[in-house]
């Protein structure tokens, strides 16, 4: 969050797993449009915060499976763990937050007592988060036994539904931050029990829109608040997400019957909250349209000859085209013309040089020279490029220091490597950019068996 100077243009709030990801679309193609609409306008001047309850390790499984961007912010389980940028430094203001009136170790030997509930992975298990599965028939019984014994050991238990826990939360959202460091709300515990399956023990505290009521609150005290947010959810545990005010919401069109349902009874009518037509990433970009919150249309929805009439100042945009054009090259998805390479020459000085991995320095356009021969040689492959955390800075008049992370997915070999360039603006088109310099370090651990497949 450091990048940006003032506030956020916009904030992005999103589940992973089936909001943000499509587990039923293998090519990811729709989260890939995604990636490359944030990457070309919204980078510079955005927040991207992911909002799952998945675990930091299982977050971190899903990122190795699936083209997922850095995010600025990650919420995790549920909303009892913060971190913040590619390091996910925790933090520990909320940790200490959620701390106050919960006793992990009395619901531990409490839930030991039902053997009817099995306990999840131990990646599941949190400091703030105690997780179960236990079967739809027995979960109502043990909830309510579970509540009583819990109570006797001085713990007020609520035992709700997510839809339910939503409901309390849109009047005591901001009175509970308010009393940040005072006293923690009425209830020191809930049970929620979502999907037919999953019961987890948390701080009455803790939770995703709670946990974003929190983000905001501490990024306005900062003089950082972002001027508008979208959240974005399928399933029951989001709807708290819903209840943050002043927020835009988006239900994916594959949301689950808890969230409809739930949108049916407390926001029909609330101009701020639309189902979308489009599955997961697809129905956010939607509501990027549909609340006029900026461009909505993605450069991989861009037709060859709109791309190339299509100029804008702006070096993601020009990273994001590039690349674009580079997969759909190699996939033979574009004509095998001259225009073509002649086109990609004029976005290159003369005098370019590239930098390859490996740490050879050569002119660049005998880079676009190999490129040329390169055409269609993935189109029987899966192969997919993507560009993540593009940041720029102008560091003279008409000249800006560029860096990202390229990414590029052939078969089952994914590859990352650290980029930096230098691009000018062209003297006989100040509307348009020229590179001047690319130069690119493997990640660690992402070095191909045969590096010289690595074209730019």
């Amino acid at each position: 969050m450091d990048r940006l100077n003032g506030s956020a243009r916009l904030m992005i709030v999103s589940d992973l797993d089936f909001t943000m990801v499509d587990h039923h679309d293998p090519e990811n193609f729709a989260l890939l449009r995604f990636n490359a609409l944030w990457e070309a306008y919204y980078r510079h001047n955005s927040l991207l915060v992911f909002s799952t309850g998945r675990s930091p390790t299982i977050y971190g499984e899903l990122r190795k499976q699936r083209p997922l961007l850095t995010p600025d912010i990650t919420i995790m389980s549920v909303g009892t763990e913060i971190t913040y940028g590619e390091a996910m430094i925790p933090d520990d203001s909320w940790k200490q937050y959620l701390d106050h009136k919960w006793d992990r170790g009395i619901v531990t030997e409490e839930t030991a007592k039902f053997p009817e509930l099995t306990l999840q992975s131990e990646t599941e298990q949190r400091p703030h988060k105690v997780s179960f599965y236990v079967e739809k028939t027995k979960a109502s019984e043990v909830m309510q036994a579970l509540s009583k014994n819990l109570e006797k050991r001085g713990m007020y238990m609520s035992t709700k539904t997510a839809a339910e826990v939503v409901l309390e939360l849109r009047n005591t959202i901001f009175e509970v931050l308010l009393q940040y460091y005072f006293v923690l709300c009425q209830l020191d515990v809930k049970i929620i029990y979502s999907n037919g399956v999953a019961l987890d023990i948390l701080p009455q505290g803790a939770g995703k829109g709670q946990a974003l009521a929190y983000l905001l609150e501490k990024l306005k005290a900062e003089g950082r608040g972002p001027v508008k947010v979208l959240v974005c959810g399928d399933s029951g545990n989001d709807a708290e997400l819903f209840t943050v005010p002043e927020v835009y919401g988006v239900m994916v069109s594959n949301a689950h019957e808890e969230l409809l349902e739930w949108y049916a009874e407390n926001a029909r009518g609330n101009p701020q909250i639309m189902h979308a037509t489009g599955r997961c990433a697809a129905g956010i970009i939607q509501a990027f349209g549909n609340f006029s919150l900026g461009p909505h249309v993605s450069p991989r929805d861009v037709r060859d000859s709109e791309e190339r009439n299509q100029r804008i100042l702006n070096p993601g945009h020009e990273v994001v085209n590039f690349y674009l054009f580079y997969e759909r090259w190699r996939r033979g998805e574009v004509e095998n013309s001259e225009l073509y390479m002649q086109n990609l020459r004029t976005l290159f000085n003369s005098s370019a040089n590239y930098v390859h991995p490996s740490g050879i320095d050569q002119p660049i356009h005998q880079v676009i020279d190999t490129l040329a021969k390169l055409y269609g040689d993935k189109r029987e492959t899966d192969f997919w490029v993507w560009v993540d955390c593009v940041s720029f800075a102008e560091i003279s008049r008409d000249s800006w220091l560029v860096r990202f992370n390229k990414w590029e997915i052939s078969g089952n070999e994914l590859l990352c490597c650290l980029t930096k360039g230098l691009m000018n603006s062209k003297v006989d088109a100040p509307h348009e950019l020229t590179w001047m310099y690319l130069h690119q370090t493997w990640l660690d651990g992402s070095v191909p068996d045969n590096d010289k497949t690595w074209c730019i």
